[in-house]
């Protein structure tokens, strides 16, 4: 029987439904092939990376361009049967109308999700102004509303990822971005247990994402005790992949030896997980 592929209506509702209960990973693959494998593991959801796309095209996180981004998103959605959430960094816009539009766009591609970050790339202003950051989120939230899709939005505070963490702030940020129609927030670069469950009081009942992209003794149970919706891993599968190419690599060009390759993947494994494709 030829298999049947879900809608994205039902991408978005099976998305939706993750949310209401329990805690689920959602990995984030950063190429077709990731996705595909991650998913043949049976993960219910995926999420995608700006930093492992980016590094992928030999660019630095951030120096993908909105209309590249997109067609990756667009990509990623139709390669798998899994709700697809869209790492969308800063909208791609610093203002509010400049963001309505990016999302308006990220919602044609077919994602269930969207995060859309506080920060600007700006080393001498890291972040938005609250009142600024606030109307960013508003503006999603309005795009999503006016396209009639149920696509969750995302509200990040990323004060900890730009040297600024202030775990009061953090959690004012996302209480803002909660009542200004964020449905999921997260604060990357949280890690204690303390901060852990602050914010997801604070912001009770919306769910919390929360990023495990580093060597950590918390465990699902534990981060499902604390109270955390959904555990992403943002780049670190990406980087994982890449400390393996580069530790192979510079074997051979510094020491001519070709014995990097003992924990690789064998083709016919490979070959067997995507022989449907």
């Amino acid at each position: 029987m030829p298999h049947t592929r879900p809608s994205i209506a039902d991408k978005r509702r099976a998305f939706l439904r993750l949310h209401q209960h329990g805690c689920f990973v959602i990995p984030n693959p950063w190429d077709v092939g990731s996705a595909r494998y991650l998913q043949s593991l049976g993960f219910k959801a995926l999420a995608t990376t700006s930093s492992g796309f980016a590094w992928s095209h030999g660019h630095r996180d951030g120096g993908m361009s909105r209309d590249r981004v997109l067609d990756h998103l667009t990509e990623m959605v139709e390669a798998t049967d899994l709700p697809i959430n869209a790492d969308f960094e800063h909208g791609f816009a610093p203002d509010a109308a400049g963001v309505a539009e990016s999302v308006r766009l990220a919602v044609e591609t077919g994602v269930a999700g969207l995060s859309i970050e506080d920060s600007t790339g700006q080393a001498s202003k890291p972040l938005f102004d609250v009142d600024t950051a606030i109307e960013r989120i508003r503006a999603a939230r309005g795009a999503i509303d006016k396209a009639g899709a149920d696509t969750m939005l995302i509200g990040r505070a990323e004060g900890f990822l730009v040297g600024q963490p202030d775990i009061e702030q953090v959690i004012a940020r996302l209480k803002a971005y909660a009542n200004a129609g964020a449905d999921c927030l997260y604060a990357p670069g949280i890690s204690s247990v303390e901060h852990i469950t602050a914010v997801v009081a604070a912001v009770a009942p919306k769910p919390v994402n929360l990023l495990v992209g580093f060597n950590a003794d918390l465990t699902m149970e534990k981060i499902a005790a604390l109270g955390v919706r959904r555990v992403s891993v943002g780049g670190a599968l990406a980087r994982a992949a890449w400390g393996g190419f580069m530790r192979a690599a510079k074997l051979i060009m510094e020491e001519g030896k070709f014995d990097g390759f003992a924990d690789a993947a064998s083709g016919s494994a490979l070959n067997t997980i995507f022989r449907g494709d």
